[in-house]
């Protein structure tokens, strides 16, 4: 509703970001959320502030440690996968319990300050297969609010959209997309290799747009037939 307070899981992302931008196309009142968790692309804590600072939005960054994780997106010593499209299993850069904790963290902050709303950028069909980022998981997080007996909802409205829908929305919204950053490796620019820069790449090539971002290694369009 309009005027409310809401609390924005924003990493400075593709999808966060464009989480942000349509919460405040309808009138929320945005508090951000950024978590340092010791992940290697840090160069997203930063496109994220530059986004709060740029539309003069309050947000935290909650460091938090997982020394016990063997992520690749945190174990400095593993290496961040490519792209392929024959993976089935869960790919190492999943980080265990990371939406559940982020989560957790936001509805504490929505209950202090009286925010009605969580939003969240997940995404359930061009992504890497993390199963906190599936229908059934935020299905259940309504439960466990229910459970609470809070009036705190879990808005996810990118959850069933592709890449490119999400781009064409952004696009429309005015997103900054050259201040975004998407890739797992977090070098100078962008790698282009990564699950998430192979999903970003081949959503503005299906939106028919093109990435603001240089990219080390251009990934080319992927058929959706597998």
């Amino acid at each position: 509703m309009k005027g409310e307070r809401a609390v924005v899981l924003f990493s400075g992302g593709l999808d966060s970001t464009t989480v942000l931008y349509l919460a405040r196309s309808q009138g929320y009142h945005l508090y951000c959320l950024i978590f340092a968790y010791g992940q290697r692309h840090r160069k997203e804590i930063r496109a994220a502030q530059k986004i709060a600072r740029l539309n003069k939005l309050p947000y935290k960054i909650v460091k938090i440690n997982l020394p016990w994780t063997k992520s690749s997106l945190i174990a400095g010593k593993k290496k961040i996968p490519s792209f392929s499209v024959r993976r089935k299993n869960i790919p190492s850069t999943y980080v265990p319990g990371r939406n559940t904790i982020f989560l957790s963290y936001a509805l504490s902050l929505a209950e202090s300050i009286g925010a009605k709303k969580i939003f969240i950028g997940a995404n359930s069909i061009d992504f890497s297969g993390y199963p906190d980022c599936r229908p059934a998981y935020y299905y259940a997080w309504q439960k466990v609010l229910k459970a609470l007996d809070t009036r705190i909802k879990i808005v996810a409205p990118l959850l069933k959209m592709s890449k490119a829908r999400i781009i064409q929305l952004g696009s429309k919204l005015g997103v900054p997309y050259h201040l975004t950053w998407s890739c797992y490796r977090g070098g100078k620019n962008p790698c282009g290799l990564c699950d998430s820069c192979h999903w970003r790449q081949q959503g503005f090539q299906e939106a028919g747009r093109s990435d603001p971002l240089k990219y080390q290694h251009v990934a080319g369009t992927v058929s959706r037939n597998f």
